[in-house]
């Protein structure tokens, strides 16, 4: 299983586009094509990746760097999802792994939120077991939200 994020571009939209989910999932997410679109109006701080299989486009992934709003050093992830054919196989625990890594290496980079719906236990326990802990439901009260909290990257200089 050779896992990969790739750039959303022209020759893999299409796909991602189309990619399913099971009828009880479609509650959870928005839409992919509302997330790129999103995305293409905040390019500096929205990041979408297409989840590859090999050669196979399986999935779609989208995090957010900190704005001037945003405590520093506070990533999001937005969108996470993985065509339904394709779950269970464990292409989701590599591509969110390789998500997190990503986000990690940014030198500012002190937390990483996720969030999701209540009632979503596969959600919860699949976060949690990525190294999640919830910190209670948004402001809106719609979402539980949780987060990795990042050691603080430190100086050595003498």
């Amino acid at each position: 299983m050779s896992i990969s994020l790739r750039p959303v571009t022209v020759d893999n939209f299409d796909i991602i586009s189309d990619l399913p989910l099971l009828p009880q999932q479609r509650d959870y997410l928005a839409s992919n094509d509302y997330s790129i679109a999103q995305a293409s109006f905040y390019p500096a701080t929205m990041h979408t990746r297409a989840v590859y299989c090999a050669e196979e486009v399986i999935g779609f992934l989208m995090f957010v760097s900190p704005d001037a709003e945003d405590p520093p050093g506070h990533y999001q992830i937005w969108r996470f999802m993985i065509d339904h054919r394709r779950q269970g196989q464990g292409h989701g625990r590599a591509a969110l792994a390789l998500a997190l890594a990503e986000i990690r290496a940014r030198p500012d980079a002190r937390s990483i939120e996720i969030c999701y719906k209540p009632g979503n236990a596969n959600a919860k326990k699949f976060y949690a077991s990525m190294g999640f802990e919830e910190k209670g439901m948004d402001a809106d009260g719609h979402d539980m939200l949780a987060v990795i909290k990042l050691v603080a990257q430190t100086s050595n200089a003498l």
